[in-house]
């Protein structure tokens, strides 16, 4: 966590805000469109997808940390793939060991359903970008919701701490 500094003096040339904001770095990846060739065959692994080897997975989400202090949070975003766009969905979890609402036709997360906190715009191969989210205490799942990303293993936990 980054510090703070008390009262309206500057560090550095830092705002009390800017240094009091919680820094996570999230990398979106992929092992290629060569890894694909098998996805119909592999069992699901979204969340509650009970017996799926995650090492097996073709996709990814992957943090600096999986713990945070509630507050403003600044996730540092960067698609690592060669040839897939990746997003990034931020929704509350009540429980994680239940399946998020998937509407298995359209091969996506029900975000209406699932319930939305803030989400990362389509990222183009290599590009990154900055989410700046105020989190609340509680378990969130950032996950990646182009159609079948979820559930070839895009996605991951974070808990935000009172």
């Amino acid at each position: 966590m980054i510090g703070t500094v008390s009262g309206s003096v500057a560090f550095l040339g830092f705002s009390r805000s800017a240094l009091s904001e919680t820094r996570v770095k999230v990398a979106l990846w992929d092992k290629g469109a060569t890894s694909m060739d098998m996805v119909a065959t592999r069992m699901p692994m979204g969340m509650a997808s009970a017996g799926a080897n995650m090492d097996m997975a073709t996709m990814g989400i992957t943090t600096s940390v999986v713990e945070i202090p509630a507050g403003d949070v600044k996730f540092e975003v960067v698609n690592e793939s060669q040839e897939f766009y990746h997003n990034m969905t931020i929704s509350p979890v009540a429980d994680p060991t239940r399946e998020l609402p998937y509407l298995a036709d359209a091969m996506i997360v029900d975000e209406a359903a699932a319930g939305r906190t803030a989400v990362m715009r389509e990222l183009k191969p290599r590009a990154s970008g900055i989410l700046k989210v105020a989190m609340e205490p509680g378990i969130y799942i950032l996950y990646c919701n182009i159609p079948g990303h979820y559930m070839m293993g895009m996605w991951t936990l974070i808990t935000v701490t009172g």
